[in-house]
């Protein structure tokens, strides 16, 4: 079993900044592929960064990119979505997610449909 909990989540203006964070419940370590996944009210959910379970590895939505950075602490413990230049169509529920089995294609990272496991969400606000 992987239980995974999001933090972070907040309320903040055009341009500003919030690290999201995201760790296996209980006292555990990461050794698998993690996501990053968003759904606004009315809208589908959308992929938005992951990292490999190596660390070595990252991906990017285009709508994201250059704005936001997935990592991992070298303890293995957390994976963090840094957020800047946060624009009001960024507002979304956060999900963290991990598959099932590992990924070895690229295109297979930003594929909601292939996670098993997900956190329970962390809201982001980013007012106009």
């Amino acid at each position: 079993q992987v239980q995974l909990v999001e933090s972070g989540g907040g309320l903040v203006q055009t341009g500003g900044s919030l690290r999201l964070s995201c760790a296996p419940s209980g006292r555990t370590f990461i050794t698998y592929d993690v996501g990053w996944f968003r759904q606004a009210p009315g809208k589908e959910r959308e992929f938005v960064a992951a990292i490999s379970w190596s660390g070595l590895n990252t991906y990017y939505a285009d709508s994201v990119k250059g704005r936001f950075t997935v990592s991992r602490d070298n303890a293995r413990t957390t994976v963090y979505l840094q957020m800047d230049s946060l624009k009001p169509e960024d507002t979304a529920v956060y999900y963290c997610a991990a598959p099932s089995r590992p990924f070895y294609i690229s295109s297979e990272y930003g594929s909601g449909g292939l996670y098993t496991y997900w956190g329970q969400g962390t809201q982001v606000t980013v007012s106009s």
